[in-house]
This record gives structure tokens, C-alpha cells and sequence, in this order.
């Protein structure tokens, strides 16, 4: 019980003085939308690993993110902190295709997949005349299956949480 206490005391402490060290204050990001699961999630940009990326996207540059790629080929069984996003570099898909999110976004998700570091994927369109809107990771894959698209990875991380946003039209 004594430990209890102690404990508590400490923590209270080391919380109070984590929020008392200076005021918060808020900052503005530019929120994006992707595809997931053919719903719309929101996300920011914070750290790209790609110097180019990081300029395009208004984002620190992070070399050091690309620690976080694993040797391939990797065993499938093999987790890593990186999920899969998929882009468009020829604009035929205004928003990229997340391979997770959190669910709900915020405090009460439990979705233990979820990461907000994220390893890029290019799709490109075989034939840009048959470009069609992919809403999920499942999408994508029926269309590679089809041989309409072409999916290659990159060594390109980069952290853009998910974050909260009010759904409208």
C-alpha cells in the first residue's frame, strides 16, 4: 500500500511538471484525408525520411526513419512499427490508401495494427485510361491481381498520425 501511495506521489509529480514547464501553445497542420477501408480518415505530416518528400510536403526532413525499414525480404510473421501507405505520384488518385488507422481516432482507439509510421507504396496505372478511385488495401491488391496496376515499395517512411476531424460531405 505504501508503494501504492509512493508511486502515485511520483507520478503526480512528474505528470504536473511535464505540463508546468512552459504553457501550451497551439500550432496549425495542414490536415489531409487518405482512404481506409473505403472511409475517410484524417492525417498531418510531421517527419518524412525523403529530403525531395520532406520540401514537397512541408515536412522535417528525418533521414533517421529509415532505420526503421526492415532487411528484405522479411518473414510475413515479422512485425515491424511501419504500416503501408499507398500514393499516386501521377495524380490519377487524389488521396493515398492507408492500410490502417485507429478506431475510433483519438484516446479510445484499441486497434493494436495502427501506427502512425508509414512506409510508401507507389501505385501506378498500367493504362492511366483505366484509372478508377482504390478506397482500401483491399482495392488495390484485387486491381494488382488484375494486372491493372503496378505496385512498387519505397524506402520512404514517414510519420503522419491519424488524428481526429469532424466527417463532412
Amino acid at each position: 500500500m505504501l508503494f501504492k501511495s509512493i508511486f502515485a506521489v511520483v507520478l503526480t509529480l512528474l505528470l504536473s511538471a511535464c505540463s508546468t514547464v512552459s504553457k501550451p501553445q497551439q500550432v496549425s497542420f495542414t490536415l489531409y484525408h487518405a482512404w481506409y477501408e473505403g472511409g475517410k480518415v484524417g492525417y498531418i505530416i510531421t517527419d518524412v525520411s525523403h529530403q525531395d518528400a520532406a520540401k514537397e510536403m512541408n515536412a522535417n526532413y528525418a533521414p533517421r526513419l529509415r532505420d526503421a525499414v526492415p532487411r528484405y525480404p522479411k518473414p510475413p510473421q515479422v512485425k515491424t512499427v511501419l504500416e503501408r501507405v499507398y500514393g499516386f505520384p501521377n495524380k490519377e488518385q487524389k488521396n493515398n490508401v492507408f492500410a490502417s488507422a485507429p478506431s475510433p481516432a483519438g484516446y479510445l482507439s484499441e486497434d493494436r495494427r495502427y501506427s502512425p509510421l508509414w512506409i510508401m507504396y507507389i501505385v501506378k496505372w498500367v493504362d492511366p485510361n483505366q484509372a478508377q478511385e482504390l478506397t482500401s488495401e483491399e482495392a488495390i491488391f484485387v486491381a494488382e491481381g488484375e494486372g491493372l496496376i503496378t505496385i512498387e515499395r519505397t524506402d520512404i517512411v514517414i510519420n503522419c498520425p491519424v488524428v481526429p476531424f469532424p466527417v463532412s460531405g
